[in-house]
Parts: structure tokens; C-alpha cells; sequence
């Protein structure tokens, strides 16, 4: 009763601790909660952004099947889904090998394969093949190869020297070419060409005995999402299926690693937040306790006298502190929740809902329990002084030495927590970027977390002292020199009770608060950043099933101004990246950044080095002059290349005879327009009456003097055109051919061949650059460039290549890699297209009838990703979380600073009020009275806000930043700074705000009974 009789006798001090509590206690429940729920959602978003291949797991065994391919593949498949031992989905089983097709000269590898389910995951011009010798072939390799639907194809076996022929009975286009079905680089065809696919008794052929049998199946979300042991899972049965020479890989690793990072960020980030904001709430309880502990001081003091034990004395205190303190959790638990679930939009997942109650119950309880006993130690100090001090008026301000060692132990504390950030920094636990933009992300550990809100506490300790001792001197000065207002309100600041303990209150608050601001909006800033430089634009389409000339005369024909879409392919040379734009559109359309240098540097270069192109071969008939020397005879081959469907077309001009003469060849792929271009020559011998060449033997040597053609513009290649050797290159691999262009005539002479390629030393390239190939590079240079030419042996023969800049980072490829012109690179290109991803890159204004024409002009769109949807993509992962959950502790800091001021303005108003009011009747102005009311919490406030504006920036400068790197550690872009003058004036005026209004609502009293 005595309890309940304080309680309702004391309503301002109750709802005060219970305001502070049921603050603290909605923002303490609602980290766990928030956690587990974010973490769940990152891990949604972290399978939504993986591709196909990080969800599947593949099992391959070489095998001889002994004709009977259907058992074989049964019992493959079988063996296999026993020996995984993890709940799969959508198995599929097929079969593959090796074999090569002869591309005019060339032997030209292409893979036979079977698949489970083919014809459901294809769109044909054709039927399904059905029978053992009839084949599916993809567009693009059926128009390599120049077949048709009945045609027949010769395949050779090198392993058994046996053909294969089959008929081709239909073209297939891939139904949903970036899914799971498609994952599998063997079924894909990335470099070279496509599969061929056909019925798995197609394999009961003797030469396609030795096969490569693939199982893939996909690991349901719900597994990589909810099992925490599947990377050991797949470990183990990877140890399983090697007894029996199964091999088995998975891209699954990578995925599971980027969640398990992304849950980490979260659960770290938040209870760093949580941890935080619980013992700033300790403290402000305290500073509560101690300011209402003046209505309570009599109490003491007549339980004492009527012989109450200290212990007995102390439970009742306790108790009166306890009402408030478990309403304010009962209360703040609910809204915790709730404001969990308004954050996130989702719950947490079921195997985390119990973990994430447990957490917030301790939260609750640390909140409780943490409050109760900080106030249980101010009960304590205070029932310990004697009943006359209790029964004073002033009680003075205790011990200084002990608020000197709290404070000179709390700033240890802050020294330690900077010394291990820096160290943790120095010895590498902190991010490091790779040089490709990627790095691994460490984890800070101890007080080291804590950092910036410690160095905040430092900044606001010491700077409450000196205010204290300045207020005071000032005050004193000012009054005797006369200015009252000066000195009073002075006067005042020095001498309010606690003052120091509120402002370094204060300071931290606004220092939590302007960190987080400036957080969040650093982290948005760089979000939109990456999704930019991961993408290239604002918008792109990939275009699978295409070629490089195929791709970038679509696009042209698509948007003929320039100013909507640009072609563009990302690949790779070695470990090298490479990216192909079409440099003419690239300032048009391209999300440019000042990292990447001077968006016309590579237009320009390559602009500049550009040899004409001659005119386009659309005859049906070309006719070469030439002279050849030695007794020998020899054949000469000319290789086109359509330019809009990118078609190889190979024109034999057969056996030359000796002196000057002409020869004639047939044209057939090159009428319809625009026509064909020159990829290159090539000396042959005689071909032999089955058609059959060799390379030309050594000194074998032929003049070319014209080159003709039927129907319009007749000259392709004039004797200027042969004599300009800038149009020309030899081979760079092995013996080159020698070429000498002098009077008006292009001489050919083979070197001899010294290594075992056929063609080494016997073609003649035409040059789409004069000199090497200009590129932008972004990082070093690959290690082989140091000590020889920078070459690029991706496009079929090695291209040497001339570094016309280097920068920071480019656009996809990040911070190693080139960037090169597209429209080169397919002049390289001869039969063999090589991989890569095909991509068109959309302009920020391009109309949504692009995608139309595009797929009108025959490509085929894939998918379509947008900047903003990789931003909202990146907004999902962890340190998003973090940065957002952190925003909300730094409001709730600062809210409990503000309730901290108004009961220290709200407890000092009585005995102000009886100050002002005696020197009201001595003759004081009121507009004095007035301004010493407002100046002394005025000054306590603005000066706590810019002081705790001073320690963000110190907190950030000496801890690093306050922006929670991208989960895969990506640094290609320079972290935008959480100290932008914007994000802290703003953060500034809120805090201003949400201080202020609690102090003018305490004050507002006060100045009402000065001014009457």
C-alpha cells in the first residue's frame, strides 16, 4: 500500500521512468524480431539475385555405356539420387559427347547430346527428333554451319575415328535460356558451337559409346534457405559419389555463403544497435532516479526515524520504481513488435521465431532488470547518507572524486574501443577490396563495435566539463561587469544539477542519431551507385542465342538515331574481363561515372585507328587477280562474314595456276543485305578430288592484285586497297605469315609450320584497326602483358591490343578488366563465335516500344533487369538492414536524451521559479527572468547538438566509416561518405527539434509564472 500510495502521489516521476522504459523496450523487441525477419528477407532477395547455376547441384561420370545408353542413364540417375542424401527437385539426366564438324578447312568442336525433357524446353521450326539419326540444331549454329532443316551433317569422332551422319530435322531456340534446365555449361554450347541434341538411342552407335553422363537437380530455396549444415551435406555426399568416380559441383557454395554473411551482418548489426541503446537507457534512467530522488528524500528520512530497516527502506524505494518500470516493458514489448513487423513487412521464419522471442524476452528482461538496478544503486547511495542530510533542502553534489573516476574510467573505455578499431583495421580484419572490386568482409569484435558511440561519450565528457567550468567563470565575470542576463543564465547552467551527465547524454544521442542519418543515406547513395556499375546502364536486356554481328546490326536497326540502346557483350579472356560496347552510342546511353575517365576516350581512339571498311560482297560470284611464284599449285580460300546475321560464308577459288591469272569462286549466303565482309585469306594446297586441303607448304607465294565482284560496286578490293598494309595483319601465334603490300598488290608467302596447328603461318587477317586494337584498362595490367604484347586470344587468333587509358573502375567488369569496342572485336571474329554474355544497354529516356523493335529485328530477350530493381534488390540484403535498424535506435537515443532534459528542466522549475520569482521582487526586468529561463536549457541543447554533430565526424574519422560494406565485400566505387553537410545539418535541425519541443513544453510553466 505504501508502494501504490507513492505511486499515485508521484505521477510525473512515474511516467517518466515509464516513458523511458517503454521507449527503450519497443525499440529493444523489436531488434530480434526485426533481425531474424531482415535476415529471412535477405536471404529471399540473395536466391532471387543468384543465377540458375547457384541453385543447381551436377553430378557427371564418364562412362562407356556398351550400347545400352537408356540403362546406363537410368542407373546414373538412380545412384546418384541415393548418394546426394538432400532433398532435390526438377532432376534431369542426359548424355554428351565430343565430337568436331568440318567448317570449311576447319575442324570445329561441337558436342551430340541427349537431354531429358528437350523438346518441351525448345521452340523448333521442326519436329522433335525421334529416331536415332535425327538431330536438333540451334539458330545460330545452323547458320555457321549453312544447313537447313533436312539436311545431313558428317560428325568425327577423334576418339574413335569414326563419323557420325545425321539429318537435321529441326532448329531449336532456347524456351527460358538464364533457368535451371539450361545451367549446365555442357548443354549450353558457351564457346564454339551449340549442341547438337538428338534421341538418347542415338548413343547405341559404337562411336558414341564413351559419353558424359550429367545429372542436375535443383536445390529448393526452402533448403538453401532453412538448412544450416547443407554446405557439409554437400560435402559429404561429393566424398559419397567420388567412390564411384562421380564427380559433383555446385555453385550452391557461393550462395550459401553470401546468405550466411548477409545473416551475420543483420543479427551482428542489430544487437551491436540493441546493446547500444540499452545502456544509454541505463544511463538515462539513472539521470531520471537521480533527478526525482528529491521528492523521495523525505520519505527516507521518516522511514528512518520510525526504525524501518536499510533493507526495508530499500524495497519499498524499489518498489515505487518497479510499477513504472514493468508497465513501460509491458507496454513497449507490443509496440516493439508491431514496429518490427511495419519495418520489415514480413515475420521472421518459422525455425527463427523462437529464437527471435527468446531474444527479445532478454531484451525486455535486460531492459528491466538494467533499469531496476541502476535505480536500485541511486536508492542505495541516497539511503545511505544520514537523516539531517536527508532532511536538508540541498543535498550537494556527492563526491567529486567519484564522478572523476566514472568519468576517467568511461574514457578508458572509449580509448580501448578506438585502439582495437584501429588495429582491427591495421591487421586486416576489416574489408579489403580485391582488385576486381571484391573482398571479404570481417567482423569487428569486443568494444571495437562500439566505437563511435564510446568516442561520442568521450567528445561529450569532456566537453561538459569544460562547459561547466566556462559557464561558471563566465557567469561570475558577467556579473560583476553588470550583464545580467549574461551572468545568470550563466550561473544557472553551471550550477543545474547533473548538467554534465544530461549534455554527454545529449551528445551521444545526437551522435547515434547523425551517424545513423548519415549512414542511411550514404548506403542509399551507394546502392544506386553499384547498381549502376554492376549493370553498365539504367536499363538492360540480355539477348541470348545471338553473335556479335548479328547483335550489334539488330540494335542499329532497332534505333537507328543512336540516343536509345547500344549492343554490348561481357567475356573474358583468361582471367582477364572484358567488356564490348559500341563505342559510337556509349556517351548516349551508358550510366557514365568520373571513375571511369572521359566517356569519349575509347570512341575516339577507336575512331581514329578505324580502317575503312570496303565495300560489302553481295554477289553471288567474286573473281580474284593474282600472279602465283613456284612450281607448286595452290589453293586459296577467302572467309566472310554476313553482317547482319554474323553467318561464316567460305569461297574457294580452287586450284591456282602459275603466272598471272584469274580465279573465280561462288558466293552463296552474302545477297541478302547488307552483305558480306573479309575475315581473311587463306593459302591452301590444291585441293584434292574429295575437296580436301593442307596448308601451304613454305615459300609457297601468290600476289593479290584485285578482288570483284558481281552485281553492285564490283571492286571490293582495288590495288590501293591490297597496297595499304594497315588493312592487313598476319597471324600472331606460331610462324606469321609474311605479307609485303607494295605495287598496288598484297603478296602472301607461307613460313614454314612449327607447331601443330594447321593454319598457323598461312592466313592473312583483315585488320579492323590500324596498329593494335585500342582498350581502356581498370586496374593492372595481367601479368603477361609486363613482359610481353598485350594480346587478347578470346576472338580465335591472338589480337595485340594498345592501352589508350587507364582509370579506376570501368562499368561491369569493375576494377580489372578492358573495355573495348564492340564493332572490332566481331572483325575478329572469323567461324568460331566466341562466349560471352550478350546484352542490350537501354537509355534512361528509351521508349518501352524498344524491347518491340528489338525482338523484331531478331533477337531474342531474356531478361530484363532494371537499375532500380537492383537497387531495391541490394536494399533487401544485410547491410541495408542494419544501416535502417540503426536509424531507428539513434531516434529512440534521442528521444531519450529528450525526456532526460525535460525532467531535469521539469525538476529545477520549482526551485527557478522561487530564484527568478525573489528576484522578480528585487527588481529584476522580466524580459531577464525570461531570457535566463530559456538561456541556460537553450544552450545546454544547441551546444549538446553541436557537439554531438563534432563527435559524428570524429567518431566516423577515427573509427572509418559508419557505412556496413556490400555482403561480397564489393569496392569498386569509393564508399560515399556518411558525413555529408546535408545529412548533418538536417540531422542536426531534427535533433534540435525533438530536444527542443519536450524542453518548451517543461519551461513553458515556468515563463508563464515569471511573466505574471
Amino acid at each position: 500500500m505504501l508502494v501504490i500510495g507513492a505511486v499515485r502521489a508521484r505521477t510525473a516521476q512515474v511516467l517518466t521512468i515509464l516513458v523511458l522504459t517503454m521507449v527503450a523496450a519497443a525499440v529493444a523487441v523489436a531488434g530480434p524480431w526485426f533481425a531474424y525477419a531482415s535476415a529471412g528477407r535477405a536471404a529471399v532477395v540473395d536466391l532471387a539475385a543468384a543465377g540458375a547455376a547457384e541453385r543447381v547441384v551436377t553430378a557427371v561420370q564418364d562412362v562407356n555405356t556398351q550400347g545400352e545408353p537408356v540403362a546406363a542413364l537410368r542407373a546414373f540417375g538412380d545412384r546418384v539420387g541415393r548418394g546426394l542424401g538432400i532433398p532435390v527437385s526438377e532432376p534431369v539426366t542426359g548424355l554428351s559427347v565430343l565430337l568436331s564438324v568440318r567448317v570449311g578447312a576447319t575442324a570445329t568442336p561441337i558436342r551430340m547430346a541427349y537431354r531429358d525433357g528437350f523438346c518441351a524446353h525448345v521452340r523448333l521450326d521442326g519436329p522433335c527428333p525421334g529416331r536415332p539419326a535425327e538431330v536438333a540444331i540451334s539458330q545460330e549454329t545452323a547458320q555457321r554451319l549453312g544447313v537447313v532443316p533436312g539436311a545431313s551433317l558428317r560428325l568425327h569422332s577423334s576418339l574413335t575415328a569414326a563419323t557420325v551422319t545425321v539429318t537435321v530435322v529441326a532448329r531449336y531456340t532456347r524456351r527460358d535460356p538464364d533457368g535451371p534446365y539450361w545451367s549446365n555449361e555442357v548443354f549450353r554450347g558457351t564457346a564454339g558451337l551449340d549442341p547438337v541434341f538428338a534421341p538418347v538411342e542415338a548413343f547405341r552407335a559404337a562411336p558414341l559409346w564413351n559419353v558424359a553422363q550429367a545429372y542436375d537437380a535443383v536445390l529448393p530455396d526452402a533448403v538453401i534457405r532453412g538448412d544450416r549444415t547443407l554446405a557439409a551435406d554437400l560435402a559429404a555426399a561429393d566424398a559419397r559419389l567420388g567412390a564411384d568416380q562421380v564427380r559433383l559441383a555446385t555453385g550452391a557454395g557461393r550462395l550459401l555463403t553470401t546468405i550466411a554473411k548477409d545473416r551475420a551482418t543483420v543479427l551482428r548489426g542489430v544487437l551491436t544497435a540493441g546493446v547500444q541503446l540499452v545502456i544509454l537507457t541505463w544511463f538515462a534512467i539513472g539521470l531520471a532516479g537521480r533527478y526525482t530522488s528529491g521528492d523521495r528524500r523525505a520519505d527516507a528520512a521518516l522511514l528512518k526515524l520510525r526504525g524501518v530497516s536499510r533493507s526495508g527502506t530499500l524495497r519499498l524505494a524499489w518498489g515505487q520504481h518497479l510499477v513504472p518500470l514493468l508497465l513501460g516493458v509491458l507496454a513497449g514489448a507490443p509496440i516493439g513488435y508491431l514496429l518490427a513487423r511495419a519495418l520489415t513487412g514480413a515475420h521472421p521464419a518459422a525455425d527463427d521465431r523462437a529464437a527471435a522471442l527468446a531474444w527479445s524476452a532478454a531484451a525486455a528482461g535486460a531492459v528491466l532488470l538494467g533499469g531496476l538496478a541502476v535505480l536500485a544503486v541511486v536508492e542505495a547511495v541516497l539511503l545511505g547518507r544520514p537523516v539531517a542530510a536527508l532532511l536538508r533542502p540541498a543535498s550537494g553534489n556527492g563526491n567529486p572524486l567519484w564522478s572523476w573516476l566514472v568519468d576517467v574510467l568511461l574514457l578508458a573505455v572509449a580509448g580501448a574501443a578506438l585502439f582495437q578499431a584501429g588495429s582491427g583495421a591495421a591487421d586486416g580484419t576489416g574489408t579489403a577490396g580485391a582488385a576486381d572490386g571484391t573482398g571479404t568482409t570481417g567482423s569487428a569484435a569486443g568494444v571495437g563495435v562500439a566505437a563511435p558511440a564510446l568516442v561520442a561519450l568521450a567528445v561529450g565528457l569532456i566537453t561538459a566539463r569544460l562547459l561547466g567550468r566556462v559557464a561558471a567563470r563566465t557567469g561570475r565575470v558577467a556579473l560583476r561587469a553588470g550583464r545580467l542576463r549574461l551572468g545568470l543564465s550563466a550561473l544557472r547552467l553551471s550550477r543545474s544539477t547533473g548538467v554534465e551527465r544530461v549534455f554527454a547524454l545529449v551528445v551521444v544521442g545526437v551522435a547515434l542519431f547523425g551517424t545513423a542519418a548519415g549512414a542511411l543515406s550514404a548506403e542509399n547513395r551507394a546502392r544506386a551507385g553499384r547498381s549502376t556499375a554492376d549493370l553498365g546502364a539504367v536499363r538492360v536486356l540480355t539477348v541470348p542465342d545471338t553473335n556479335r554481328t548479328a547483335l550489334l546490326d539488330a540494335v542499329r536497326r532497332a534505333d537507328p538515331s543512336g540516343r536509345q540502346a547500344m549492343a554490348a557483350v561481357v567475356t573474358r579472356d583468361g582471367e582477364l574481363r572484358i567488356l564490348e560496347v559500341d563505342s559510337t552510342r556509349l556517351a548516349a546511353v551508358a550510366a557514365w561515372r568520373p571513375e571511369y575517365g572521359p566517356v569519349t576516350t575509347l570512341p575516339e581512339a577507336t575512331a581514329a585507328a578505324t580502317v575503312p571498311a570496303p565495300p560489302a560482297i553481295t554477289g553471288d560470284r567474286l573473281t580474284v587477280r593474282y600472279r602465283r611464284d613456284g612450281p607448286d599449285p595452290l589453293g586459296l580460300t577467302l572467309t566472310l562474314r554476313h553482317e547482319g546475321t554474323g553467318a561464316p560464308v567460305t569461297v574457294s577459288f580452287g586450284a591456282l595456276g602459275a603466272g598471272e591469272r584469274t580465279a573465280a569462286g561462288t558466293v552463296s549466303g552474302c545477297a541478302e543485305a547488307p552483305g558480306c565482309r573479309i575475315v581473311n585469306w587463306a593459302l591452301t594446297t590444291a585441293p584434292s578430288a574429295s575437296g580436301r586441303t593442307d596448308p601451304a607448304p613454305a615459300g609457297a607465294a601468290v600476289t593479290l592484285r584485285e578482288l570483284r565482284q558481281d552485281g553492285a560496286d564490283p571492286v571490293v578490293l582495288d590495288g590501293a586497297a591490297l597496297a595499304d598494309i594497315g588493312r592487313w595483319r598476319p597471324g600472331t601465334d606460331g610462324s606469321a605469315l609474311d605479307l609485303v603490300a607494295a605495287d598496288r598488290a598484297l603478296r602472301l608467302v607461307a613460313d614454314p609450320n612449327t607447331g601443330d596447328r594447321p593454319h598457323v603461318g598461312t592466313q592473312a587477317w583483315a585488320a579492323g584497326t590500324r596498329g593494335p586494337l585500342p582498350v581502356v584498362l581498370a586496374g593492372p595490367a595481367p601479368s603477361d602483358w609486363r613482359y610481353t604484347d598485350a594480346l587478347l586470344g578470346s576472338y580465335g587468333e591472338k589480337t595485340p591490343v594498345a592501352v589508350t587509358a587507364s582509370v579506376a573502375a570501368l562499368p561491369v567488369v569493375g576494377r580489372s578488366g578492358v573495355m573495348i569496342d564492340l564493332d572490332a572485336t566481331r572483325r575478329l571474329t572469323a567461324v568460331a563465335e566466341p562466349g560471352g554474355r550478350f546484352q542490350v544497354w537501354l537509355a534512361p529516356g528509351a521508349p518501352p516500344g524498344i524491347v518491340g523493335a528489338l525482338v523484331a529485328a531478331g533477337l531474342t530477350v531474356g531478361t530484363d533487369t532494371t537499375a532500380t530493381a537492383r537497387e531495391e534488390q541490394l536494399g533487401g540484403q544485410g547491410p541495408a538492414a542494419v544501416v535502417r535498424f540503426a536509424l531507428l535506435a539513434g531516434v529512440a537515443a534521442l528521444l531519450l536524451a529528450a525526456v532526460t532534459v525535460a525532467v531535469g528542466l521539469t525538476v529545477e522549475r520549482r526551485t527557478l521559479a522561487e530564484q527568478l520569482g525573489a528576484l522578480r521582487h528585487q527588481g529584476l526586468p522580466a524580459r531577464v527572468a525570461v531570457t535566463v529561463g530559456y538561456t541556460g536549457p537553450a544552450v545546454l541543447i544547441l551546444t549538446g547538438v553541436l557537439t554531438g554533430v563534432l563527435a559524428t565526424v570524429l567518431g566516423v574519422a577515427l573509427t572509418g566509416s559508419a557505412v556496413p560494406p556490400f555482403t561480397d565485400g564489393w569496392r569498386v566505387l569509393a564508399a560515399p561518405s556518411p558525413l555529408a553537410p546535408g545529412v548533418l545539418v538536417a540531422a542536426a535541425l531534427g535533433a534540435l527539434f525533438l530536444l527542443g519541443l519536450p524542453a518548451w513544453s517543461a519551461l513553458r510553466p515556468l515563463i508563464g509564472g515569471i511573466r505574471r
